[in-house]
Parts: structure tokens; sequence; C-alpha cells
């Protein structure tokens, strides 16, 4: 699928319909609002980023769902007001998610012995889920085909892959286009805007809703759902900038109006 520009001059008009709705702007965080780093726990935004996007949530509606820990995506967002935080891939906070923490806790023992022979692999324990992470290894495939058989061999889990980790969820978990759909309908918004990076994200854009959902994909690729894309993560900062200026033309235009 060839994704579009949605920063290029035709596509203005298209976050222009949706700006100027009753919409939801949604964010990944990693690779999205945070540059991708080799330490997880080193992933903060810019402070552009940062200060573009406190501005944005006193004109729009918008929500964070991330595959961080609620908890860990809160702490990140360094007090920009977002109306919603939704962690683990979707799955944080939903009613009844308590049996998930139990079968989490039944993967541990395993995941963390298989780290233990595999050098610069870490496991990552968030409550509801489990990421591996092998960025740091020197044998990246190796390491992968690994985690990736020791998560099969754990029973019904959904694995969902990412930038140098593995995702372990529980089978029926909700996902991402889950979340985002829940938050969309408590908050009453009749469109949505999501702006994601990675194999997570899949499932968002695979939610078929033409003029209802505009999927963007930080990075061209020709396997993901979105519709457009950024070019890189470095331009999230100018997507953020117009969507400011949308919103302000129609308040100004409202305002004209009336």
């Amino acid at each position: 699928m060839t994704m579009m520009r949605i920063l290029s001059k035709t596509n203005r008009s298209v976050l222009q319909q949706f700006a100027w709705s009753s919409v939801l702007l949604a964010f990944d965080y990693d690779g999205t609002l945070a540059p991708i780093v080799t330490d997880p726990k080193q992933a903060f935004m810019r402070p552009s980023t940062h200060a573009l996007l406190e501005q944005v949530t006193q004109r729009y509606p918008c929500a964070v769902i991330s595959g961080r820990a609620q908890a860990d995506a809160r702490e990140r967002l360094q007090g920009v007001k977002v109306v919603s935080i939704v962690g683990n891939h979707g799955l944080e906070p939903w009613e009844g998610s308590e049996r998930f923490v139990k079968e989490v806790r039944g993967w541990l023992p395993a995941l963390q012995q298989l780290a233990k022979t595999l050098p610069g692999v870490r496991v990552e324990d968030k409550n509801f889920s489990v990421a591996v992470h092998y960025r740091r290894s020197r044998a990246k495939k190796k390491a992968r085909r690994a985690i990736l058989k020791a998560a099969v061999g754990l029973g019904p889990v959904r694995i969902i892959g990412g930038k140098a980790v593995v995702n372990i969820l529980p089978f029926d978990a909700p996902h991402k286009g889950m979340a985002l759909e829940r938050e969309r309908a408590r908050l009453h918004c009749d469109t949505a805007i999501y702006v994601g990076d990675d194999e997570t994200d899949e499932d968002v854009f695979t939610l078929d809703q033409p003029g209802r959902l505009l999927t963007i994909r930080v990075g061209s690729s020709a396997k993901s759902l979105a519709t457009y894309c950024l070019l890189n993560q470095g331009e999230i900062d100018e997507l953020l900038k117009v969507l400011l200026e949308l919103r302000a033309g129609g308040e100004h235009q409202q305002r004209a109006g009336g």
C-alpha cells in the first residue's frame, strides 16, 4: 500500500476536515511523541514537542495509547493534560483485567530464565503484559528467534513484534484499536486522528472507517495499513503545529460566522 505524506500541501485539506470536526487526537508514545532510543528508560519528548502538545491539548481532546504501562506513560508526559492515558497496548485500564495480571505472572520465570542465556536481552514486566527487549543484543536475529520460540511455548498468547522488542500479551486482551474506539465513545467524539509508528499500532490502522478515522504512520511502510505518513519522528512537531493552526482557523471562522 502506497502511503501519502499527510504534511504535503495536497493533503492539508484532509487534516482540515478532521480538525474542524468533533475529533479525538490519539498518539502512540515511543517512536511517535518521543524518539526511539537505545535505552527505553531514556525515551522522553523533545522540549519542543512537549510545548506543542501542551498547546494542542488546550484545543483538542487528546489521548495517549501506549505499549508502556499506564503509570510509566503518565510520568513521561510530564504534566501534559491529556484526557486519557491508555497503557499496555490498549489493555490498561480495562474491566476484569486482574486475570491478565495472574496470567502474566505465570510467564515470567521462563522468560527471565531465557534472558539469562541471551546477552543483551532484558525482560520488562508491565503487569498486564511482558516486553522482551533485544536491542542491546549482538546477535539480534538469534535472540529474536529464541524469544519467539519461548513465547509460543507459553500457551495461548498474543505476540506483537516491534523495534527490537517482542511484546507478549494475553491472547484475548483488548488492543489499541478497541481502546481508541472506547475513548472516542466515552468522550463523545465523532472522528479520530491516530498517529503511531509500530506493529502494535496496526490494530488501529486496520479499522476501516473512512471519513471517521484518519490514520498516520511515522515512517512510510509498504506493509502498513495506515493511509498517511510522516517521513520521520521529527515531523511530529510540524504535525502538531498544523493542527494548532487549523483549529485556530476553525474557531476564527466560527466566530466570524456567528
